[in-house]
């Protein structure tokens, strides 16, 4: 079933590309005007002087709130979810009444940090379906680059301009376009793993082998901490729910920690898994693995090749 299938969302998700401040300014004003207005708190969560000009376009306002980018959009994924979902809950009030946000991003440097945020733009529409958010994107199409802007307009049912609001012709169903993000190569997994256990028996064992590799790399201390954390989780993951056989595998540069651990068993189609506990707020039911290990890594890929899962970790040692 597609997201469209499923019936309306409380949750808004639109897109506003510009090239200069006075063009973010045209649509952006309006979205949260109209918001107070309509008695709802309007949000500002951008970059200082983005937030500056909005503020002085907007005047003063005692149900306009202004952010600092990092509260909305932390350095991971499910940080920001966290913090869109408090928000809604905050203040995003009873239906039809919406919290409306002016939301920046800073998609990072590389093509890898910007994956991340790619499958992000996406996944959001799913997974904060419930909350009562009318998020607006920023996206500068003179600093991001392309295949970001691409992503913004493949994943924003909406498009707010000068002229309005329209339809995106260019949205497609978030599941398929999760589905269809390329997974990265990893150059370090060519190279002789610091740790290959082809089928896992021993558990608690295999916790201590882990332990004791990280240990030795001399990295940033609270960075493997959580790397080992994430490792453990999965583990016990594949041993729970997986099949036979379960192989762990780990790998380190002088820059990074690479983890994969796989397991022979049915898979999982869900391209959503781990952008939220897979039980909503009942943490007593589990289904927190991947969640946590979003939240503790840098990097996750999850590659169901038809043979089983593989669940890839990585982390920047420093």
């Amino acid at each position: 079933m597609t997201t469209t299938e499923r019936g309306p969302s409380r949750y808004v998700h639109d897109l506003i590309l510009h090239s200069s401040p006075e063009e973010l300014a045209a649509g952006a004003v309006p979205f949260l005007r109209a918001g107070l207005d309509a008695g709802e708190v309007a949000v500002i969560a951008t970059d200082e002087p983005t937030a500056a000009l909005l503020q002085d376009a907007l005047g003063p306002h005692d149900r306009l709130q202004v952010l600092s980018q990092a509260d909305v959009h932390p350095g991971r994924t499910p940080a920001a979810i966290t913090a869109l979902r408090r928000l809604a809950d905050r203040w995003g009030g009873d239906e039809p009444q919406h919290v409306r946000i002016v939301g920046q991003t800073d998609f990072g440097a590389t093509p890898r940090d910007w994956l991340e945020w790619q499958r992000y733009e996406a996944a959001v529409n799913e997974v904060l379906r419930p909350c009562g958010i009318w998020g607006l994107c920023t996206y500068d199409t003179g600093v991001l680059p392309d295949e970001v802007v691409a992503t913004g307009l493949r994943t924003h049912p909406h498009l707010v301009t000068g002229a309005g609001r329209l339809a995106n012709p260019d949205f497609v169903d978030p599941a398929g376009f999760l589905r269809g993000l390329p997974t990265p190569e990893e150059p370090l997994e060519r190279t002789e793993p610091l740790l290959d256990v082809v089928d896992v028996r021993d558990y608690i064992g295999l916790r201590h082998a882990v332990g004791e590799r990280l240990a030795a790399l001399g990295g940033d201390r609270d960075r493997l901490e959580d790397l080992h954390l994430a490792i453990d989780e999965m583990s016990s993951n594949a041993v729970r729910h997986g099949g036979p056989p379960v192989q762990l595998r780990l790998w380190a540069s002088a820059d990074r920690v690479v983890c994969t651990i796989s397991d022979g068993g049915t898979g999982m189609d869900d391209p959503f898994a781990g952008y939220g506990p897979a039980h909503g707020e009942d943490l007593s039911r589990g289904g927190m693995g991947l969640w946590l290990a979003r939240q503790l890594c840098d990097h996750v890929d999850v590659v169901d090749d038809g043979a089983g899962l593989t669940v890839r970790l990585t982390t920047a040692l420093h």
